[in-house]
């Protein structure tokens, strides 16, 4: 009897796995279609041959594209506030790693994953909603991070305003990125920004003691 009661459940784990395998694939490739083919190219038939599942799979996780797409910004959403939670889970070092880090967020592919999906909800209105509201909600989970992991104390004058300005500036820098490999002048901006984020935040010693 145990033996009876028991198989389902191993029977029915692997088949949870594969499906929440195949949802990431096709997360995942929906991404990169878009990136790759824009808004137009990218249908349920082109992911999930992109993910290398049928089209039948594809509708039973997404019935429409439109529910593809919403589900993509929200993976994309999850995934870049995962990665910052997880910069510095033991604190910052110095000022100039934390800097480092997010600018190597805002320059890494998922803001450029991010970046197509802003491009694509520009256009389609089904999406524009759904980004707006999730962009919201990372924005300001990346500046309340932010200022924990630069020391600032935002009840000083300008404060907020040069830590929203620093990360105005890292997603320029991700936007350039786009176009050009430009770590030489990026690594001379960071240290241009670390020196005006000690000016006015404060050394790190300073503001700690």
């Amino acid at each position: 009897m145990g033996a009876v009661n028991g198989a389902p459940p191993a029977e029915r784990v692997p088949k949870q796995d594969r499906s929440r395998a195949t949802r990431q694939r096709l997360l995942e490739a929906a991404v990169a279609c878009l990136a790759e083919r824009g808004w137009a190219g990218s249908t349920v038939s082109v992911v999930a041959e992109h993910a290398g599942v049928s089209r039948g799979a594809a509708q039973h996780h997404f019935p429409t594209r439109e529910d593809l797409f919403t589900a993509a910004v929200e993976y994309v959403a999850e995934e870049r506030s995962t990665a910052l939670r997880a910069l510095f889970p033991e604190g910052a070092t110095d000022r100039r790693a934390v800097v480092t880090a997010l600018v190597d967020l805002y320059t890494g592919p998922l803001f450029r994953a991010a970046l197509h999906l802003w491009v694509a909800a520009s256009n389609e209105d089904q999406l524009r909603s759904r980004v707006t509201e999730l962009e919201a909600r990372v924005g300001r989970e990346t500046h309340r991070i932010a200022v924990e992991l630069l020391n600032a104390d935002e009840s000083r004058p300008g404060v907020r305003e040069t830590v929203q300005g620093f990360l105005d500036m890292s997603r320029g820098l991700g936007l350039a990125t786009l176009l050009t490999d430009d770590t030489a002048r990026r690594t001379r901006v960071v240290t241009q920004w670390v020196t005006l984020l000690d000016e006015t935040l404060g050394r790190p010693d300073r503001a700690a003691s």
